[in-house]
């Protein structure tokens, strides 16, 4: 690491070995390795490949082709690399897949951060970065959401995060370690310059969706709740740029090595919310096109609205949303599927 902090100035957070990026061949994970290469740390990647790709992963990055549950395989990589933080992206991610198929989400989210976690700690690794999520809140009682705030999930996805964050609380009581837990809230959009994007078959991101629709990978869009109470009766969520969210796992970093007595747990968002018709009215303007829009019930596990309070993160950290603009948003993310296209993919 040279020293250069994610804010673009030089930095008297050194970090003295690789960062490990589980989960670094998927959506955000990639997006997270671009960002710390980027600033100059050595990064060394761990994915199975199940929902990731190879090619997702850049190539100043190392990959390790391993079940981040695998404690012995996790334990030997950070001694060979000579791993001293660990940014955790491997997971399960589908809410309504979660309430069908709850044991996966803990075996996926829960079992296998607790063995990711006791490798951490067996080998010492002082630092560890959890990829957590709005999903924790359930319901809100008011939005803006803070992260002091109930925490009452509504699906396993959110249960298996916050099974997850307590279990970090507890282990960083006991041994030297530190932890900040980023609460994402929705995320969306592509790296600007085209290296990565949302690449995964299925996906279920309201934006993912819309764009494979502009595109003709899809017929339509398919709008899931028209009766919440809202103020167009579809679901309100906080987008947040996937670049801008890459960049506060690197600010992240930075704090718990400047501060190794201290852990975080942050909200990710922009604190404004849009509807999902909201959403769709910018793919439409973005793609001069109109995407046909398919009324359908609500699905199990989502809640009306969720939007950050994003004033811990803005005080903890330099960061700075820099991509707080949904129409951009949406452009990069347009631009991603066109390019996915073009590669056959």
């Amino acid at each position: 690491m040279d020293g250069q902090g994610s804010d673009g100035r030089m930095s008297d957070t050194r970090l003295s070995g690789k960062v490990m990026v589980t989960g670094g061949a998927g959506y955000i994970g990639s997006h997270a390795v671009l960002a710390l290469a980027d600033a100059g740390y050595d990064v060394v990647v761990v994915d199975n490949l199940v929902t990731g790709f190879a090619w997702a992963v850049d190539s100043r990055a190392t990959l390790v082709e391993a079940d981040v549950s695998d404690i012995e395989t996790i334990r030997t990589t950070i001694r060979e690399h000579g791993v001293r933080a660990i940014m955790h992206f491997a997971g399960s991610v589908v809410v309504p897949e979660s309430v069908s198929d709850p044991l996966k989400y803990y075996r996926n989210n829960t079992a296998a951060s607790r063995a990711l976690i006791e490798a951490a700690v067996a080998e010492g690794v002082p630092h560890f970065i959890f990829s957590s999520t709005a999903a924790t809140y359930g319901t809100p009682e008011r939005v803006p959401v803070q992260e002091g705030d109930p925490k009452a999930p509504i699906n396993p996805y959110g249960m298996s995060k916050l099974m997850t964050e307590i279990m970090l609380k507890d282990i960083a009581a006991a041994h030297p370690i530190n932890y900040c837990a980023l609460r994402y809230f929705n995320v969306a959009g592509a790296d600007p310059a085209g290296r990565s994007g949302q690449s995964t078959v299925g996906a279920t991101h309201l934006i993912k969706i819309a764009v494979e629709a502009a595109t003709g990978k899809r017929g339509h869009v398919g709008v899931y709740g028209t009766d919440f109470a809202t103020r167009d009766g579809t679901g309100v969520r906080d987008y947040i740029h996937v670049s801008d969210l890459a960049a506060a796992h690197v600010a992240a970093l930075e704090l718990l090595v400047a501060e190794p007595g201290e852990s975080h747990t942050l909200n990710c968002g922009y604190g404004r919310g849009f509807s999902v018709l909201e959403v769709l009215d910018a793919v439409d303007r973005v793609t001069n096109m109109t995407i046909e829009r398919r009324m359908e019930g609500r699905r199990a596990g989502d809640p009306a609205e969720l939007v950050a309070d994003n004033g811990a993160i803005l005080a903890a950290l330099p960061w700075r949303p820099e991509r707080d603009d949904l129409d951009g948003i949406v452009r990069d993310a347009l631009a991603w599927e066109r390019k996915l296209a073009e590669m056959g993919k």
